[in-house]
């Protein structure tokens, strides 16, 4: 071959070779880096990973996103992890293991799910956070949520609202109040807290409103949040805390509760009425009469759950933050759907950073659910609106006893 020949087949070669590197690295999927190759496709097995089967809400994320899949042609595998951050660990490896092309996780805990989701995208499973983001770990592909700080933001407006703090009220007399922020093991939490503490700070800072327990003051920040965290959500736990407070807040009169969550905020009343018998939902807290020692506080919520239903319709429990958690479900199967297409997901939302990278975020609208609604609020009935719960449930929910 004559030298001028063996350059322009050299030449051919290497066209060819930087051809086939361009279209693999266009079909594949960037991972810290490095490329890998995205085969997910319709008909394959998507792996959802939920936290437990004891709430309400998770049993409606889980049917939702296997009812949305299967609909758009996947198969599916659910497990629920107890809340076991371990439990969750070993469920993702078998799901993976099954052959699962994408892993759906609720995290229990964002941090120590890492390692499972790690092993998962490097066995080229696409990663999704669900709800709650996971932290520290260049292993996620996508996080889908609702608009965490709206949540806070509802809650505390409820109480400054109803006390009349921007019209002066607890300039003369304080009104106390009680904090609670969500689980210390859930990135979500602290979105919350911040929402809401945002809005009250001030009103610390005024005077207006006062902690009895001495935890939360004016210097508190959002980084001390985990100080009035209530560990896995727990119930109990939330009313062993308000047991602690009612001590100190003795036969003073109390004005709200700021609760991220209606099953602490359940906790909440069982101790105030266990300590405080005098208090009654009959005899709701009055701006107009601060003084008054038997009044029952604003206490707020979130989720919708069956007991605040029932708690707010009978004046026990102020609103709850309701998240449409079928938006989710839908927003998850779209995204699948776009990568099996072999579309690359974008989202308008700024994208949120879990320690080690940004990741694509898709932030969905929460609403305030009231007895008696003005303005944006929502009447509790939209949770039979939008499918959440029944219509016999709802009629069962509202002739329940309250506080149970």
């Amino acid at each position: 071959m004559k030298l001028k020949q063996w350059f322009k087949m050299a030449g051919l070669l290497l066209v060819t070779l930087l051809f086939s590197i361009v279209l693999t690295a266009c079909g594949s999927a960037t991972r810290g880096g490095v490329f890998a190759e995205n085969t997910l496709q319709k008909g394959d097995l998507i792996g959802i990973s939920m936290p437990t089967k004891a709430d309400q809400r998770w049993n409606m994320d889980g049917g939702n996103l296997v009812k949305a899949l299967e609909a758009q042609g996947f198969k599916t595998k659910l497990a629920y992890a107890n809340n076991s951050p371990s439990q969750q660990s070993t469920d993702i490896n078998n799901l993976v293991a099954a052959g699962a092309k994408a892993i759906v996780v609720a995290s229990v805990d964002g941090t120590a799910v890492g390692p499972a989701v790690k092993q998962a995208s490097d066995n080229g499973a696409i990663v999704i956070a669900y709800d709650r983001l996971i932290m520290n770990t260049e292993a996620v592909d996508y996080y889908v949520t609702f608009d965490l700080e709206r949540t806070g933001i509802l809650e505390a407006q409820t109480i400054i609202n109803r006390l009349g703090l921007e019209n002066g009220g607890g300039k003369e007399t304080p009104y106390n109040i009680a904090l609670f922020a969500g689980s210390d093991d859930d990135n979500n939490a602290p979105y919350f807290f911040k929402g809401a503490w945002d809005l009250l700070q001030p009103y610390f800072e005024s005077g207006q409103l006062v902690d009895p327990s001495g935890i939360v003051t004016k210097d508190f920040t959002v980084e001390d949040w985990k100080k009035i965290s209530v560990h896995a959500w727990d119930q109990s736990q939330a009313q062993k805390q308000m047991d602690a407070f009612m001590v100190k807040l003795g036969n003073q009169p109390l004005a709200a509760v700021l609760s991220p969550y209606d099953a602490i905020s359940l906790g909440a009343m069982k101790s105030i009425k266990n300590a405080r018998p005098d208090m009654s939902p009959n005899n709701p807290f009055d701006a107009s009469n601060p003084s008054n020692k038997s009044a029952w506080p604003i206490i707020t919520g979130q989720d919708g759950m069956d007991i605040a239903i029932t708690n707010i319709y009978y004046g026990a429990q102020e609103q709850t933050v309701f998240k449409n958690i079928a938006l989710l479900s839908e927003q998850t199967t779209a995204l699948i759907v776009d990568i099996a297409d072999g579309k690359t997901p974008q989202s308008e939302e700024t994208p949120m950073n879990n320690g080690k990278k940004d990741v694509p975020t898709w932030l969905m609208p929460s609403d305030e659910l009231v007895k008696n609604p003005t303005g944006e609020q929502k009447d509790l009935y939209y949770v039979v609106e939008t499918g959440f719960i029944s219509e016999e449930q709802y009629q069962k929910n509202i002739k329940a006893p309250i506080i149970d």
